[in-house]
């Protein structure tokens, strides 16, 4: 019998990368995001396996009760890939839009990561893949919000997947650097140049990641440069963590 994964964020990016090489491990797949069109074109792409798309906007305060009533219990890979960022100084964002982020990186995570937990526990089986990012080592002044909600999701996952040791099911966190996607766009972040040359594909990110997962690793963080920032930011007295993790995000920098 076919094994099912629930991904969100599945319209574009890492998580469309990770649904197509999921269904070409011959999981089923159910795919979840905002924009319909997108997912159900990606749908056609995925041959061999099962494809169901929802629409949910997971940044609202019952979206992720509403896509568990609509997706079912019975998964066993969840895939919490959906998340944005928003640039700039704190002070000047738009409320409205900070507490979107939060509500879809950390409220409608951590509520997906509970129920499917729980399921995946009751049959002892089952595998969390978590997106967070390389900015959860330390904090980002101009992504302040993003960055620690980023922080929740790394501390959050490896605790539970202590937890979890015993039961048959593992939560593994992924921590991307900069990968090419959409995120600076709906960031509203011009790319600094820098940023070109360490740039990774979405399809390197999404095979790490998985591979991860399937081995049953707590923490990936994919790419030689983000790997020693990681290591780095560990050993630097964390004011200048912060300092210099400010200068990287100016715009042409």
């Amino acid at each position: 019998m076919a094994k099912t994964a629930l991904i969100t964020g599945a319209s574009s990016g890492i998580g469309a990368s990770i649904a197509k090489q999921l269904a070409a491990k011959k999981y089923d797949c159910i795919l979840t995001a905002r924009r319909t069109d997108r997912m159900e074109s990606l749908a056609k792409e995925l041959d061999g396996v099962k494809v169901r798309v929802i629409a949910s906007d997971l940044g609202t305060r019952d979206g992720a009760d509403k896509l568990i009533a609509e997706a079912g219990d019975d998964i066993d890979v969840l895939v919490n890939n959906a998340g944005f960022g928003v640039y700039g100084k704190f002070a000047e964002q738009s409320l409205d839009r900070v507490m979107q982020m939060v509500a879809l990186n950390l409220v409608s995570l951590t509520t997906l990561t509970h129920h499917y937990v729980k399921c995946m526990v009751a049959k002892k089986s089952g595998r969390v893949l978590q997106v967070s990012s390389i900015g959860a080592y330390q904090p980002s002044p101009l992504y302040a919000v993003y960055s620690a909600t980023k922080s929740y999701v790394l501390s959050f996952s490896e605790a539970i997947n202590f937890e979890l040791k015993g039961t048959g099911v593992s939560v593994t966190t992924i921590c991307p650097g900069v990968t090419a996607t959409e995120f600076h766009e709906v960031a509203d972040h011009p790319k600094p140049k820098w940023m070109e040359m360490f740039t990774m594909t979405a399809d390197d990110v999404a095979a790490i990641g998985i591979r991860a997962m399937e081995n049953g690793r707590a923490v990936v963080t994919p790419g030689f440069s983000n790997k020693m920032t990681a290591f780095f930011v560990k050993l630097v007295p964390r004011s200048w963590a912060t300092a210099m993790a400010s200068r990287t995000m100016q715009p042409g920098s």
